[in-house]
C-alpha cells in the first residue's frame, strides 16, 4: 500500500507487446504502483485495449452478483489475507465462460425458487381453505343431525 506521505517518483515505460501483461500484472500485484493516463483527449472506445476492459468490467459484474447470492444465502466467504494473482490471458475468455454459465444456472435456480415459493404459499392457502370448509361442512352435519329429530316429532305430532 502506498501512502500519500510517501515519497515516489514519475517513471515513463515502454513495454514490449509481447510482455506488456505480465510487466504489468507484476506491478499491479505489489501494490506499488499508480498508473496516469496520458492520453485523456481518447475515448475509451478508441483504446487498444477495450474489448479486454469490457471482459473485465463484465466478470466483476457477474463476480459481484454472484457474490451478493452467496450473501444472501447465509454462506460463508472465507478471507484472503491476498487477493488472487492475474491469469494468463489465455486463461481469461476460460473463467469468462465458467462465470457465465455459473450465472445463468443461479439466475434460474434463483427464478425456480422464488417460484416454488409462490406455489408453496399458494398451497398453503388452499390447504387453509380447505380445513375451513371442513370445520364448516362438520358443523353443518351436526346441525342437520341435531335438527332431524325435531322434523321427525312435528311429522309424527
Amino acid at each position: 500500500m502506498v501512502f500519500r506521505s510517501e515519497e515516489m517518483c514519475l517513471v515513463q515505460l515502454f513495454l514490449q507487446s509481447g510482455s506488456e501483461y505480465d510487466c504489468i500484472s507484476e506491478l499491479g500485484e505489489m501494490g506499488l504502483v499508480e498508473f496516469r493516463d496520458l492520453n485523456p483527449s481518447v475515448s475509451p472506445f478508441q483504446r487498444r485495449y477495450v474489448s479486454e476492459i469490457k471482459r473485465c468490467e463484465e466478470m466483476e459484474r457477474i463476480l459481484g452478483y454472484l457474490l451478493r447470492e452467496i450473501r444472501k444465502a447465509d454462506i460463508a466467504v472465507p478471507e484472503e489475507e491476498e487477493g488472487p494473482s492475474a491469469p494468463p490471458p489465455r486463461h481469461v475468455v476460460e473463467i469468462m465462460e465458467q462465470l457465465q454459465r455459473l450465472e445463468v444456472e443461479l439466475s434460474e435456480v434463483a427464478r425456480n425458487k422464488e417460484k416454488l415459493q409462490r406455489n408453496r404459499l399458494e398451497l398453503t392457502e388452499y390447504t387453509h381453505m380447505l380445513k375451513i370448509t371442513r370445520t364448516f361442512m362438520h358443523s353443518r352435519s351436526r346441525v342437520s343431525v341435531a335438527a332431524a329429530p325435531l322434523v321427525h316429532q312435528i311429522a309424527v305430532a
